[in-house]
């Protein structure tokens, strides 16, 4: 039952991670952002990892995706369709797509095989804190300062002033 819990929430991951890609609307796209972290929150939370979903769900899909959002709306940056800007390197980029997940897919076939997916026990909140304050402290607060330049600059490139 985990497995095919797992499996469905992959599937789901995936095809909305391709609509991600492929929405010629960046508010779209950004939508479809919020349904493919959900799914991956849904796939930590198959393996009874519910801290780690938590986490995915309050700080990708509640803040990192209102963060860029909400970055749009302060740059008023077009969000009708430009197709001029991705038609002409579709076919390349999903040749490199395919040969990336070509890849990617014999990796992960070659390293666990047939192995029965398992609900993992290193997931609970006490294991995941002491790993996020002990040994990614540093890189946790580098995120977080780099999230802040990015509003900061958000906001001053919305301020600036008119040129007549």
């Amino acid at each position: 039952m985990t497995t095919a819990l797992f499996s469905v929430a992959g599937a789901v991951a995936l095809i909305a991670s391709l609509f991600v890609v492929t929405s010629q609307r960046i508010v779209h796209a950004a939508l479809w952002l919020v349904v493919a972290l959900g799914a991956i929150a849904g796939c930590f939370g198959v393996l009874h990892a519910e801290f780690v979903a938590l986490v995915q769900i309050l700080v990708y899909v509640g803040a990192i995706v209102v963060l860029v959002l909400f970055a749009l709306m302060l740059t008023k940056a077009p969000t009708n369709p430009l197709p001029s800007l991705t038609t002409g390197r579709s076919p390349f980029a999903a040749v490199v797509a395919a040969v990336l997940a070509l890849i990617l897919g014999t990796g992960v076939v070659l390293a666990f095989g047939n192995e029965k997916i398992k609900p993992v026990a290193d997931g609970s909140a006490q294991a995941v804190g002491t790993q996020v304050f002990k040994t990614w402290v540093l890189p946790f607060e580098v995120l977080s300062v780099l999230l802040l330049a990015a509003l900061i600059g958000a906001i001053a490139l919305s301020v600036r002033k008119k040129e007549d």
